[in-house]
């Protein structure tokens, strides 16, 4: 928790100033491992109507067939 009065990023950095320069990447490159990776959603409208309506019943059926099933047995 951060300290009062400060923020949690004025916390982070001032306990960063306390760590070696070996522990200091290794902070970084797990704060880079946590960051959000990928494109934003909106860059996926350009496909938007591309797949056509039969093929998308083709799929639906497909995985309402496939996917949504239990076999009591397999346990």
């Amino acid at each position: 928790m951060a300290l009062a009065g400060t923020s949690i990023k004025e916390d982070l950095l001032s306990q960063m100033d306390d760590l070696s320069p070996e522990l200091q990447r290794k902070v970084l490159e797990f704060a880079k491992s946590m960051a959000h990776k990928g494109g934003k959603g909106a860059s996926l409208l350009k496909f938007v109507g591309s797949i056509p309506p039969d093929d998308l019943r083709r799929m639906t059926n497909a995985i309402e067939e496939g996917c949504e099933k239990v076999d009591k047995s397999e346990w």
